[in-house]
C-alpha cells in the first residue's frame, strides 16, 4: 500500500479542483494537516467547509490551497486505483480455504485472498480481523465504517487459531467488542465444518454473538465448500443430510431465544443446510429483512416468492411456439423443477430442465454459482436444446459475460449452437420469454 499520497487521475471540469488548476498527474499529499493514505481518508476529510490542502504537482512543486466550499460540495477528483492503493491481503491458512483449492487454469483474480477491512465497509467483503490491530480499529471507530461484515467462524480462541493457522485468530472476541463499543454494525458469518466447529462450538459462536447484539446484526451460517482439488490440505468432508438436519435443529432453537429476548432471529442458516436436509426453507417473515443474501441465505425463499408472483401472470397459452432449455446445477434442482413444470402447462411452450453435476470443482460443488463454461459444454453437447438456452446469471462474473473457467458466453453460444441467456430469477426468465 501506497505510504502517503492520491494520484489524481481526472479533473471534473468546471469543479473547484478544475478552478484551481489541479491536473492529472499531481498527488494529492494532505488535507488540514492530515496525509491521505487512501479514499477513505479523502473522504473523511472533505467534508469540512474550510479546507488546506496540500498537493504535490507533477513537476514535484508543493502548493498548499485553501479552499471553503459546501459542506457535501465535491473537489471534483478521482484518483488512480479509485484511491484504495494495494488491497490487503488475508495472512492465514484457514482448513477450509476456497482459494487453495481451486485449479489453475482459472483467471489469477480468482486466486487473490484479500482481507480489507476497508473493502468490508465499501463492498461487503468478508474479513477476519487478523490482520488488524489497534490503530486500524481506531480509526474504523473514528471514521464510523460501518456495517462491517467479519468471517467469525468460531469464538473458541484456541479452535479458531487452529482453523485459521493464525495465532491472532484468538483475539476476535476483544475485536468485535471494541467495534461493538463503538457503535460499529457488523454481519458475521460461520463456515461450518463437520465434526470441527458445529455442535457445542456453534451453539457457543451464536451465544457470544448474540450477546453482542445489537452491533451484531446477523450471523450466517454456511456448509463448508469443498472442491475436488483439496491435495494435500487438511481432511474435510461435506455435511449429510442428518447432520444439516440437526445443524438446522440448532439454528431454530437459537433463533426462538432471540426472537424471544430481541424481537428478531439473528442468525440464519444457509439455504443450502435446508436442501441438504430436504426440509422447507422458511417463510419470508423468518428472514429478517434477507441480511445475507449475498452468502446465500434467503434466495431460495427469494426465488419462490417471485415464482409464485410471476406464475400468476403467466398466459394459457402463447401464439408462436417456443422450444427452450433451463440449466442448473445439482442442489437447487428441485427449486427449478416446479418453475419448469408451471412453465410447460402453458399451451405452446415446451421447457427442459438440465441438472448438471460439477465436473471443473468436482461433484462436492453443487451449488449452480459454481457451473462453469466446461461444466455447460460437457454436460449440454449433443442435446437438443431447442430454440434457446436459459443459464443462472450468477454463472458468470458481476458485470460481465465470463465463466470461472475464463469461457464467454459468446464461446458457449458458439460451441452449442444455440443463443444463451443469462437471468437471474423467475421473473427475468418470464420476460425474456415474452410471457409479460
Amino acid at each position: 500500500m501506497r505510504d502517503r499520497g492520491l494520484i489524481i487521475t481526472s479533473v471534473a471540469d468546471n469543479s473547484i479542483a478544475d478552478e484551481l488548476r489541479l491536473q492529472p498527474g499531481d498527488m494529492l499529499l494532505q488535507i488540514n494537516g492530515q496525509e491521505i493514505t487512501d479514499i477513505l481518508d479523502y473522504q473523511y476529510l472533505i467534508a469540512d467547509e474550510n479546507l488546506q490542502v496540500l498537493v504535490q504537482k507533477y513537476n514535484e512543486e508543493h502548493w498548499l490551497l485553501e479552499i471553503e466550499k459546501d459542506y457535501d460540495e465535491s473537489l471534483g477528483l478521482a484518483f488512480q486505483d479509485g484511491g484504495w492503493g494495494s488491497t490487503r491481503r488475508c495472512g492465514n491458512k484457514c482448513i477450509f480455504c476456497f482459494v487453495d483449492q481451486m485449479p489453475r487454469q482459472m483467471r489469477p483474480t480468482l486466486y487473490i485472498k484479500d482481507d480489507d477491512y476497508r473493502l468490508s465497509f465499501a463492498q461487503g467483503n468478508f474479513i477476519t480481523l487478523t490482520n488488524i490491530g489497534p490503530p486500524e480499529l481506531e480509526r474504523i471507530a473514528q471514521m464510523r465504517l460501518s456495517p462491517l461484515y467479519i468471517s467469525v467462524h468460531t469464538t473458541n480462541p484456541a479452535l479458531r487459531r487452529q482453523m485459521m493457522g493464525n495465532p491472532r485468530a484468538a483475539q476476535v472476541m476483544d475485536q468485535l467488542r471494541y467495534l461493538a463499543e463503538a457503535g460499529i454494525r457488523m454481519h458475521t458469518q460461520v463456515v461450518l465444518c463437520p465434526g470441527i466447529n458445529d455442535g457445542a462450538e456453534l451453539s457457543r459462536t451464536i451465544s457470544d454473538m448474540g450477546e453482542l447484539w445489537p452491533a451484531v446484526r446477523s450471523l450466517a451460517v454456511v456448509p463448508v465448500g469443498l472442491t475436488a482439488h483439496r491435495r494435500g490440505l487438511f481432511s474435510l468432508r461435506s455435511y449429510n443430510e442428518p447432520e444439516a438436519r440437526n445443524v438446522l435443529q440448532e439454528v431454530q432453537r437459537w433463533q426462538k431465544v432471540f426472537a424471544s429476548e430481541y424481537k428478531y432471529p439473528l442468525v440464519f442458516a444457509s439455504d443450502e443446510f435446508y436442501l441438504l436436509a430436504g426440509i422447507p426453507v422458511p417463510p419470508a417473515e423468518n428472514y429478517g429483512g434477507f441480511p445475507q443474501t449475498e452468502n446465500g441465505v434467503g434466495l431460495v425463499r427469494l426465488f419462490m416468492d417471485e415464482w409464485r408472483q410471476s406464475a400468476g401472470k403467466l398466459p394459457e397459452r402463447i401464439e408462436y411456439p417456443v422450444n427452450c432449455s433451463l440449466v442448473t446445477g445439482k442442489l437447487a434442482g428441485p427449486v427449478l423443477a416446479p418453475v419448469v413444470a408451471g412453465l410447460n402447462r402453458i399451451d405452446g411452450l415446451q421447457v427442459e430442465l438440465h441438472v448438471l453435476e460439477n465436473v471443473f470443482f468436482g461433484k462436492t460443488a453443487t451449488v449452480a454459482g459454481l457451473l462453469t463454461g466446461q461444466d455447460l459444454l460437457a454436460g449440454l453437447a449433443g442435446r437438443d436444446l431447442g430454440d434457446r438456452l436459459f443459464i443462472p446469471a450468477v454463472t458468470l462474473r458481476d458485470g460481465d459475460h465470463v465463466f470461472l473457467d475464463n469461457i464467454t458466453l459468446e464461446e458457449l453460444s458458439s460451441r452449442l449452437k444455440v443463443p444463451v441467456s443469462p437471468v437471474d430469477g423467475p421473473d427475468e426468465l418470464v420476460h425474456t420469454l415474452g410471457l409479460c
